[in-house]
C-alpha cells in the first residue's frame, strides 16, 4: 500500500454526534515521495550520532534522569501543567499548596517512565505495558478517576468543552481495544519490511487518533515514541523525547495531526515527525555535551582548589548529576559521608557557584545543582 493512497477512515453517526473510525495501519507500505526518503535518512543518521556519543559518555546513567525529568516537565507543560524544572526536583512539601496537583502530575510521569523503560526488558511494547504506565501516571493525581490503567469505557473528545463543539471525536469506545490491537500487531510485524521510524511515526499519529484513554493520551503517545525506540535498539538508553518539539509551536502539532485526519495527508505527518527527530537528536548530543563539559570542568577545580576535601566532593559529585536538588542529609546518605563533612564539601561548592541554597533557612536546606539545570534547560 502507498502512503500517498492512504485513506485516513471515516465518520461514523452517535448520539447526536459522529466519531472518527481511523482505517487499520497494519500492512505493508511505501511510498513514492522522495524527499520523505531524505528526511528518514537524515533522521536516522542523526539518532546514529546520539546513540554512539551516549556510548563514550562516561557515566551515561548520570544524565539520563535529568533527560526524563525535563521530558515530564514539557509533556505535563504541553497539557497545562506549571511545573518548572527546579519545582520537579523539589520534595513536594517544598512546593506552594496551589502548585502541588502540577508537581504530582509531573513526577507521577518521571515515575511512569522509568518504571515503562524498566519493564521493556522483560515486556514488549503492548497494550499491556502502556495501560500500566498509564496507571502510574493517574495515580495519586486530578486523573485518578479517569480509570486508571483501562482503555476508556466511554466516548471522549478533544477541544471543546463537550461533544457538541469539539474539534475532534474519536472513535466509539467498543473499537478502541480492536484499533489498539492492530496498532501493537503493526509495530511488531516482522513480514513487512517499514523502516522502524516510519513505523513509530505512523503509530504515534494512530494512538493519538484513536485516543484509548479519558485521560493521559497525549503523554502515553509521546512517551511511545521513546519506547519504541529503545525496545527496537535503535537508543541503546531513554535520550530522546519529542515533546519539547511539539511544545515549539502546538498549533502546528495538532495542525499536522489533523491533516491527516481531515485530508488523508500522512506523508506531511512524516515529513514533520522526521525532521522532529533529526532536530531533537540533534539537541541531546549538545545537552549531553554541555553537560560532560560541566562535569571535567568541576572534577578540575575540585582537585585544585578543594585540598583534603577533594575526595569527598568528588564522591559527592555523581549524586550532585542525578539528584540535583537535595539536602545535606540526602547527600551524606547518598555519599556515605558523615553529614559534618558532607556540610562542609556542600558549603565549599556553593561558594564555587556551583550550588544555590533556596530555602533561606538554617535547618532543612535544599541545595540546587544550578549551572547543571541552566545548562540543561537552555538546550
Amino acid at each position: 500500500m502507498k502512503l500517498e493512497s492512504f485513506k485516513a477512515g471515516h465518520y461514523e453517526k452517535g448520539v447526536a454526534y459522529k466519531y472518527f473510525v481511523p482505517t487499520p495501519i497494519d500492512a505493508e507500505w511505501t511510498w513514492e515521495t522522495a524527499s520523505l526518503n531524505a528526511l528518514l535518512e537524515k533522521a536516522a543518521v542523526k539518532l546514529g550520532e546520539l546513540n554512539s556519543y551516549a556510548r563514550l559518555v562516561p557515566s551515561i546513567g548520570l544524565f539520563i534522569q535529568l533527560h526524563v525529568t525535563k521530558e515530564a516537565v514539557v509533556s505535563s507543560r504541553i497539557e497545562g501543567t506549571q511545573t518548572n524544572l527546579g519545582e520537579a526536583l523539589l520534595p513536594k512539601a517544598e512546593i506552594q499548596p496551589e502548585r502541588r496537583d502540577d508537581w504530582q502530575e509531573v513526577n507521577n510521569y518521571i515515575r511512569a517512565m522509568n518504571e515503562a523503560i524498566t519493564e521493556l526488558k522483560t515486556l514488549p511494547i503492548s497494550s499491556r505495558l502502556l495501560r500500566a504506565t498509564h496507571l502510574t501516571l493517574l495515580s495519586n493525581g486530578r486523573g485518578e478517576h479517569k480509570q486508571p490503567g483501562e482503555f476508556r469505557r466511554s466516548q471522549n473528545w478533544i477541544g471543546g468543552r463537550s461533544l457538541a463543539d469539539a474539534a475532534f471525536i474519536p472513535p466509539h469506545d467498543k473499537l478502541v481495544p480492536e484499533l489498539m490491537g492492530d496498532l501493537e500487531n503493526f509495530l511488531h510485524n516482522d513480514d513487512i519490511n517499514v523502516p522502524a521510524l516510519i513505523r513509530i511515526g505512523m503509530a504515534h499519529y494512530q494512538f493519538e487518533t484513536i485516543h484509548p484513554f479519558l485521560d493521559g493520551n497525549g503523554r502515553i503517545g509521546r512517551l511511545l515514541i521513546t519506547l519504541y525506540l529503545v525496545s527496537e535498539g535503535i537508543l541503546d538508553k531513554p535520550l530522546l523525547y519529542l515533546s519539547a518539539y511539539f511544545e515549539q509551536n502546538k498549533n502546528l502539532y495538532y495542525d499536522n495531526l489533523m491533516v491527516v485526519r481531515q485530508k488523508s495527508d500522512l506523508v506531511q505527518w512524516l515529513k514533520y515527525f522526521l525532521v522532529g527527530i533529526e532536530q531533537t537528536a540533534a539537541q541531546a548530543v549538545t545537552a549531553l555535551s554541555k553537560m560532560l563539559d560541566l562535569k571535567l570542568e568541576m572534577e578540575q577545580q575540585i582537585h585544585d582548589t578543594f585540598g583534603r576535601r577533594a575526595p569527598s566532593a568528588l564522591r559527592l559529585l555523581p549524586v550532585l548529576f542525578q539528584t540535583p536538588a537535595l539536602t545535606v542529609e540526602a547527600a551524606a546518605t547518598a555519599t556515605g559521608l558523615s553529614y559534618r563533612v558532607t556540610n562542609e564539601v556542600m558549603a565549599q561548592l556553593q561558594t564555587a557557584g556551583y550550588l544555590q541554597e533556596i530555602t533561606g533557612q538554617s535547618r532543612n536546606r535544599i541545595f540546587v545543582f544550578e549551572p547543571y539545570l541552566k545548562a540543561f534547560d537552555n538546550v
